[in-house]
């Protein structure tokens, strides 16, 4: 057999069936009126953010990365719980404008912005991070012609990367941000437009669980952030740490050491230099706040067997969970963490491979795992479905459509 990924922590069974807010998942999909349902649980993610708080410094801030998870009933509670969000395109510009999170609020990266939705940032008072001095040219053109001044910041292209995170996004070559040699230039020709200068976004890499590089990382941007300061003779008004922060998602995974990364800022903080001590530091967080809270229900709807190997074939699939079907960017497949729901907690009784109803290959949501015997009817549950599941999958993939999403 091959291992699963670990089941995160809070998922009990009522009854043997797995449970979410309370309720077995098989209320849940009842309501639904049908699966494949993505489940989130509106208490896991306030345990989170409360656990994450309470881990680090009290002026850290804490944003919401939208692009994990945009389903707007999340978006409200999130609004509820942080103190901005990060967006990565008009169109979640569009989906936050309902959250209730004010738009000032609010920050967007991302390269190759449209024209349109550089104006439409300016107009709503959002933040826009600079990916390029083109970018600059073009958001001062616009905001003169629409009168606006407008609220921007620089991303920065550190000479480093976040170590052992599943995507680098500084040092070297990188379409996003602005080299940093190249940094205090362009945040002069800011200051100088009549913009209200925003300050520095530094984001190195996501996905990690070392606790000693994410902590390392972030005593370099600030770093980083220092110098770039000094080196344009500007005040900081505000600096983006990035993320980072990952979820177990494989067998042999371990939870973030909070404690040590938030010990360690708290130290960084302790010691600022003058340039940097009023400024308004934040992190921005995406699948560690909302991973773990969500399931991915799929219903078997065939058993079969060939050449002796259990296949369970279910109503789901990689259209929804591309990435535990191992086709969003791993180089080798592993399991994510997977269950039968409707035999939650159940010792494994067979090696089984679940797949989806797609006529691929590579639709499979797990490879030959310890699971107990499990009939058509039964659920699967697909656990750390809460970020880059529904809006990061091909829904629309031989005509499939999207699944139902559920906040409880």
């Amino acid at each position: 057999m091959k291992p699963l990924g670990p089941i995160p922590a809070g998922y009990e069974a009522v009854d043997g069936v797995l449970a979410v807010g309370g309720r077995p998942v098989t209320h849940w999909a009842e309501q639904a009126g049908a699966t494949p349902l993505f489940l989130y649980s509106a208490d896991h993610v306030r345990r989170r953010v409360a656990e994450l708080r309470g881990a680090m410094p009290e002026r850290l801030g804490l944003h919401y990365a939208v692009k994990a998870n945009p389903f707007p009933p999340l978006l409200a509670l999130m609004a509820s719980l942080v103190d901005g969000f990060d967006i990565a395109s008009g169109g979640e510009l569009e989906i936050v404008r309902s959250s209730g999170m004010a738009l000032g609020d609010v920050s967007f990266a991302g390269p190759g912005k449209r024209d349109s939705e550089l104006e439409a940032a300016i107009r709503a008072g959002v933040t826009l991070n600079l990916e390029s001095e083109g970018e600059a040219v073009r958001a001062l053109a616009i905001a003169e012609r629409v009168g606006i001044a407008p609220r921007l910041a620089i991303r920065v292209n550190p000479e480093f990367d976040l170590k052992g995170s599943g995507m680098k996004m500084g040092g070297g070559a990188k379409p996003f941000g602005i080299d940093a040699e190249r940094v205090p230039a362009l945040a002069r020709t800011i200051a100088a437009s009549g913009a209200e200068w925003q300050g520095f976004h530094i984001f190195a890499g996501s996905q990690a669980l070392d606790a000693e590089a994410i902590a390392e990382t972030q005593q370099q941007a600030i770093a980083l952030a220092a110098r770039l300061a000094d080196d344009s003779g500007l005040a900081l008004p505000r600096c983006n740490l990035g993320g980072g922060i990952g979820i177990p998602y494989f067998s042999g995974d371990v939870p973030v050491n909070l404690a040590l990364v938030g010990e360690r800022l708290a130290g960084e903080f302790g010691k600022l230099p003058d340039v940097l001590q009023s400024t308004h530091f934040c992190i921005e967080l995406g699948r560690y706040l909302v991973g773990e809270a969500g399931i991915y229900l799929t219903r078997i709807v065939d058993r079969k067997i060939s050449h002796g190997e259990v296949f369970l074939v279910t109503d789901g699939g990689l259209h929804h969970q591309l990435a535990a079907s191992g086709n969003f960017g791993t180089v080798v497949r592993r399991n994510y963490p997977s269950a039968i729901a409707t035999r939650f907690g159940g010792a494994a009784q067979e090696e089984a491979t679940i797949v989806g109803c797609l006529c691929t290959p590579l639709d499979k949501l797990a490879d030959k795992g310890g699971f107990p015997h499990a009939e058509p009817g039964d659920l699967v549950a697909v656990f750390c479905a809460g970020a880059y599941g529904a809006s990061a999958s091909p829904a629309m993939f031989l005509g499939q459509g999207p699944a139902a999403e559920m906040l409880v």
